[in-house]
């Protein structure tokens, strides 16, 4: 499959358009025609090589909504026509012990990343969904249920399931006491799920002007981080922390709002967090951890639990000409809360 999509060749280079084949599909691959990308903030992160890991050309998008082309002789699940969905990977060895419990994103044998990983069959990179189609294995393809509008979904299979797998691992429902740290793409949406599973929530900001965004998402409650007074007043009134932030900071300051046997869960950054001092966990046997996306099973239970209660994430429609002015507008936080761009827009740019 001859593909056209963006891509970034150098740090600090600009997006541009580029022409690049895809791999030759094999009986279990499906072909998808990309129809919406979201734009997560590890694109761009990966553009900028501020992981250390990129490998260039890069083609971002990790939350794609496609229509399937054409599929394999030994595709069962799909068939030309389907709208379908792929997160962040496209590969496992579904042979480890995480694989057989669901959890292919901690594959002991390295999942393929939807870009800049490694294809497990060839080795070659792989390249995303900012482009005119992808191919993918069956097993990490997944329907898109009835009634999840097609131009808004995209922001669910990486920003979505980043705070669904961890509220679901935590049990978090009725009477939860939970914490949102940021109020952005991944912060919005958890707020949204938190609360449709019977939690109160409260978010934790720097900003005052997202209180009144905050509490129209559903949030209870408001904490300025900057406000010293309002933080010591919320010590010892949280179950549980998720921390969006996309960018390395200090932990501790959010531990002294934890009550008993209370957790921090970070999955917004990697990076160094600060140092946290033992004393602040045993105060109350408090535990930090981290997650990251979640497995095939998971993110499929999330899109039919946000099809069902028709949560969708707040979203900003760009044509893919426009990723650059994105990328400048996601560093200065002016977005509420997810652009994902349009491919008739790419595909307008071929004729």
């Amino acid at each position: 499959m001859i593909a056209k999509g963006y891509a970034a060749s150098e740090v600090g280079g600009q997006m541009i358009s580029w022409t690049f084949d895809r791999r030759k599909p094999r009986p279990e691959d499906v072909e998808i025609d990309i129809l919406y990308c979201g734009v997560c903030h590890s694109d761009l992160h990966q553009t900028r090589n501020d992981w250390q890991n990129t490998v260039y050309p890069v083609v971002p998008g990790q939350e794609i909504i496609g229509r399937v082309l054409a599929v394999g002789s030994s595709v069962r699940k799909f068939r030309p026509g389907d709208i379908v969905a792929v997160g962040p990977i496209v590969d496992a060895c579904l042979e480890c012990a995480h694989c057989a419990a669901g959890e292919e994103q901690y594959c002991l044998n390295r999942p393929t990343l939807t870009y800049n990983g490694r294809d497990r069959v060839s080795g070659d990179v792989t390249y995303g969904g900012y482009s005119t189609g992808i191919v993918v294995s069956e097993e990490f393809v997944m329907p898109l249920p009835q009634g999840l509008a097609i131009n808004r979904a995209a922001p669910l299979l990486c920003a979505g399931i980043a705070g669904w797998s961890p509220l679901r691992r935590w049990e978090i429902g009725a009477g939860s006491r939970v914490g949102i740290v940021g109020l952005g793409g991944v912060g919005h949406i958890a707020v949204k799920l938190a609360v449709a599973l019977g939690a109160q929530v409260t978010v934790i900001t720097s900003s005052a002007t997202k209180i009144e965004d905050a509490l129209k998402l559903g949030a209870t409650n408001v904490v300025l981080s900057s406000d010293e007074q309002a933080m010591v007043e919320a010590s010892g009134h949280l179950d549980y922390i998720l921390d969006t932030i996309p960018v390395p900071h200090d932990l501790s300051v959010y531990l002294d709002l934890l009550s008993l046997e209370g957790s921090l869960v970070v999955v917004g950054s990697l990076g160094s967090h600060g140092s946290i001092r033992p004393e602040s966990l045993l105060r109350g046997r408090k535990q930090v951890s981290a997650s990251i996306v979640g497995g095939i099973a998971e993110t499929m239970e999330l899109l039919q639990f946000c099809a069902e209660r028709q949560i969708l994430p707040d979203t900003e429609t760009i044509a893919m000409q426009d990723i650059n002015m994105a990328f400048a507008r996601m560093e200065h936080r002016d977005i509420k809360y997810r652009f994902v761009i349009d491919m008739a827009t790419l595909k307008a740019e071929m004729a």
